[in-house]
């Protein structure tokens, strides 16, 4: 393997969502945005819902969402393992959008909820958030309107 190449991939309950060797990293952990280059140091962080980046061998880009999970770096591969995610290309906006405004909607008519309630609703909130966000950079790197 090149030094160059770092072996990437992300996986949720349900599926591998990409496997392949990739030049570099960006996820969003939960002590801010880190970018994973080759030779990085070993580390195990814990993901926020946000967008990830990866940049293939060619320099193109590739835009995922993930709603929170976990990055362990090892010296010659990086796993994340991730509660969900999606490539950018999969999400249906629409349905995006739907979702979101059924959470918000939902936090704004409980009067009176239970901590673990809330937190729920917000987690959902942030995932409807990171999944917009993730659609929204991949249309302007691919320069669709």
């Amino acid at each position: 393997m090149s030094n160059k190449l770092i072996k990437f991939e992300i996986v949720t309950p349900e599926r591998v969502v990409l496997k392949e060797q990739v030049v570099q990293i960006t996820v969003p952990t939960k002590q801010g945005e880190i970018t994973v280059l080759p030779n990085h140091i070993p580390l195990v962080a814990s993901l926020m819902p946000g967008v990830i980046e990866i940049i293939r061998e060619d320099g193109n880009s590739e835009i995922m969402s993930v709603s929170g999970g976990f990055i362990e770096v090892l010296k010659d591969k990086v796993v994340i393992l991730a509660d969900t995610a999606e490539m950018a290309e999969e999400i249906d906006m629409t349905r995006v959008e739907e979702a979101r405004e059924r959470a918000e909607k939902t936090v704004k008519e409980l009067r009176h909820f239970d901590r673990e309630r809330f937190a729920g609703i917000n987690a959902g909130i942030a995932k409807e958030l990171a999944r917009s966000r993730a659609v929204k950079r991949w249309k302007k790197i691919k320069k669709i309107d």
